[in-house]
């Protein structure tokens, strides 16, 4: 079935807005014939579960979905903000462009208005999972390790230095091995060029390093040591401690403490008109039996398990069909309004940086800009998030 929607003719939709096209519709959902999703590459959860979303989509909707694997989270935003798909299947990425930092500190990019429609939280973790025949039980035997980093995904590469953080250890007591790719990350692992790297714990490489002659084992993270989470949320302030009961070399019977946050996360632009993310997330919520089943960590998108007064606000049109299924209240609301000034205190304080004649070298115009940054946040009395 995966086949079947990667085969579908490569229209790609030249703007968001054709959502508003007449199509084949349930239960007063409208959907065009055609939409195209981004996601993680090939064989990660978050591509399945774009995958089973999309085949849903054609089975009650008629709507042909393509879905596009993008290596980093540059190339699954690039086509979003250009409005060539519907939706981009996040990590933290997210985050990190709301907030313009790493590789969203560029002129190129900067805050970006991202918002959310349904998010996934299951029985898996995420994590660092390192090739078992390294001999690491614990994060403080990582030290000298070669761990796998991304080119151009600040998500996945901060996602892993929180992890380790749990012992105290930063990049420079490791050995960052770069990758083009989450995939060649991964399979850099199963050919012992790294020893570990960020994931689910049901992401499809992380199976494949399972069967392979190195295996795989998931340090834990417990939640007794206070302070190790508290060094885990400063590099990652989204992270929460989780049991995980599901993944490579997990057993439900014998669940391990790692963490969590919400991924994949259906992601849109605050610019996509409310009735047309409205169908999508409505589509999404009515459709769910159909797709729950469909991949590893699915069931996640279940709306009653929704992550409310997270990081990223929901979009408008997100909110009405939570509130519909009677998933959203009026503390969500105060929250979620809130979110948003904050996308716009971070908005306007990238145009007046961008009117200040910044520098041109790239590091220094970086710099600058966090410096702006900070300042206009802690004029509007909200956190940081990435001090120093």
């Amino acid at each position: 079935m995966i086949n079947r929607l990667l085969a579908v003719a490569p229209v790609v939709l030249t703007s968001v807005s054709l959502l508003t096209l007449t199509a084949a519709h349930a239960q007063d959902v409208k959907l065009p014939p055609t939409m195209t999703f981004t996601a993680y590459d090939t064989g990660t959860s978050g591509f399945n579960i774009a995958v089973g979303v999309g085949k849903m989509m054609k089975d009650k909707y008629g709507t042909d979905v393509r879905v596009l694997p993008a290596g980093n989270d540059v190339a699954r935003l690039a086509p979003l903000r250009a409005g060539r798909v519907a939706l981009a299947w996040m990590g933290t990425g997210v985050y990190f462009a709301q907030e313009g930092v790493f590789e969203f500190g560029v002129k190129e990019w900067g805050p970006q208005a991202l918002q959310m429609t349904l998010s996934t939280v299951d029985c898996n973790g995420l994590s660092v999972g390192v090739a078992k025949d390294t001999g690491v039980k614990e994060w403080k035997d990582f030290r000298g390790k070669r761990l796998g980093f991304v080119v151009g995904s600040p998500a996945l590469n901060q996602n892993a230095q929180a992890i380790i953080a749990y012992a105290g250890l930063t990049k420079n007591d490791v050995k960052i091995v770069e990758f083009a790719s989450y995939g060649a990350m991964w399979k850099g692992v199963i050919n012992n060029d790294a020893d570990g790297a960020f994931a689910s714990t049901v992401s499809g490489p992380t199976k494949e390093l399972e069967s392979s002659p190195r295996g795989i084992v998931w340090p834990e993270l417990p939640v007794e040591d206070k302070e190790a989470w508290a060094r885990v949320k400063k590099i990652g302030a989204f992270f929460k401690p989780h049991v995980t009961t599901c993944g490579a070399a997990i057993q439900a019977s014998k669940p391990l403490n790692l963490a969590t946050y919400p991924y994949p996360i259906a992601t849109t632009y605050a610019t996509q008109a409310p009735d047309q993310v409205y169908a999508l997330t409505k589509a999404m919520i009515s459709g769910y039996d159909a797709y729950k089943d469909s991949a590893p960590g699915a069931s996640g998108l279940d709306v009653k398990r929704q992550t409310k007064q997270w990081v990223i606000p929901f979009h408008p049109g997100a909110a009405k069909a939570l509130k519909e299924a009677g998933n959203w209240t009026d503390a969500d609301e105060k929250y979620n309004n809130d979110l948003i000034k904050r996308q716009g205190v971070l908005a306007a304080a990238w145009a007046e940086y961008g009117k200040a004649s910044p520098p041109s070298d790239d590091k220094e115009f970086l710099a600058g800009w966090m410096k702006a940054r900070a300042a206009a946040l802690k004029k509007a009395n909200m956190p940081n998030g990435f001090e120093d």
